[in-house]
């Protein structure tokens, strides 16, 4: 059971809901340790001075703002912490917004905020369902851990509120001072538009998050399997060439007809076919027949659960 990481209470008008909050994500990255190659042996870090190489202590370790001319201001902890803003126990609101207004560039990290205590769940659920009937996101700030957040306040289809901490306006680039060039955008011929059109029509479906997985570190956890059992490593396919424009009608039939050709339903597999598929092909496969939890399974689990559904397809044919 996951501990709140933040108390406090959410401040509507004169309405004030004590409220608990807690992460809604994680990261699942896989970790890695450094070795030198050749050896088992560890690489660590230390904090030296690089003027006399001597190790330094966390403790005697200062913050330095570079003034220019190579000069620092030395900053002490306790410094930062008398004009940081306070240990904050409200998120005020003070105003309500679309949600669709809000940008998505803004958003950050997403927590779940739950009555702190049962007593409060009548003021908690009345500003909830109101805030999902006007599909209104209250627009907040909060502080958290010494920092100041901007946030946007929203309920959920778990019947929970959800916070999603957003960037300040003075944390965005502008797009003409940091790209070297900005695209020219031309004006698209008629039937290559139309083309482009028909292709996202038919890549167009409903959203569902279960469809799309971290494939990437399903590959690392591959690689690290196959090599720890002495399976050769297969190498992925190269990434495609760019489209001259010359061809790009072309390109754009083509892929409307691919995009036909995979909705016919596939045959059924082998027991060879799948035992050759990775674990990211078996999830893909296990994606088209609808396999439940199939997120959280193991190769094997996968291996097993997209044989026994052909079974079930096949049987029921």
């Amino acid at each position: 059971m996951a501990r709140p990481i933040w108390h406090g209470a959410i401040n509507f008008g004169l309405v004030t809901v004590p409220v608990d909050l807690y992460s809604a994500t994680e990261d699942h990255t896989i970790s890695f340790r450094q070795f030198e190659r050749g050896t088992s042996d560890r690489i660590r870090y230390k904090r030296v001075n690089e003027r006399t190489g001597a190790e330094v202590a966390y403790a005697d370790i200062v913050k330095g703002a570079e003034v220019g001319g190579g000069e620092y201001v030395i900053i002490e902890p306790e410094e930062l912490d008398h004009i940081a803003p306070g240990r904050s126990r409200t998120i005020d609101i003070s105003s309500f917004v679309s949600v669709e207004e809000i940008d998505p560039i803004h958003f950050q990290k997403t927590y779940w905020l739950a009555p702190s205590k049962e007593e409060y769940s009548k003021a908690y659920s009345l500003l909830l369902q109101a805030m999902r009937k006007t599909n209104r996101a209250g627009v907040a700030t909060f502080v958290m851990r010494g920092k100041e957040y901007l946030t946007a306040i929203r309920a959920s289809d778990d019947d929970l509120l959800v916070l999603t901490t957003m960037l300040f306006v003075e944390d965005l680039r502008d797009p003409a001072k940091e790209i070297k060039s900005l695209p020219e955008i031309t004006p698209a011929r008629g039937k290559e538009l139309d083309m482009a059109i028909n292709l996202i029509d038919s890549m167009t479906d409903q959203w569902n998050p279960d469809d799309y997985h971290d494939t990437y570190t399903q590959r690392v956890e591959q690689l690290i399997e196959d090599k720890k059992d002495g399976r050769d490593i297969v190498a992925e396919e190269a990434p495609q060439s760019p489209t001259k424009v010359i061809d790009l009608f072309e390109a754009l039939s083509k892929s409307v007809e691919s995009r036909k050709k995979r909705t016919t339903p596939t045959p059924n597999p082998t027991e060879d076919d799948l035992t050759s598929l990775t674990k990211s092909d078996l999830d893909k496969r296990a994606r088209e027949l609808d396999i439940k939890g199939r997120s959280k399974m193991t190769r094997d689990e996968l291996h097993q659960a997209i044989t026994a559904a052909s079974t079930k397809t096949q049987a029921a044919s």
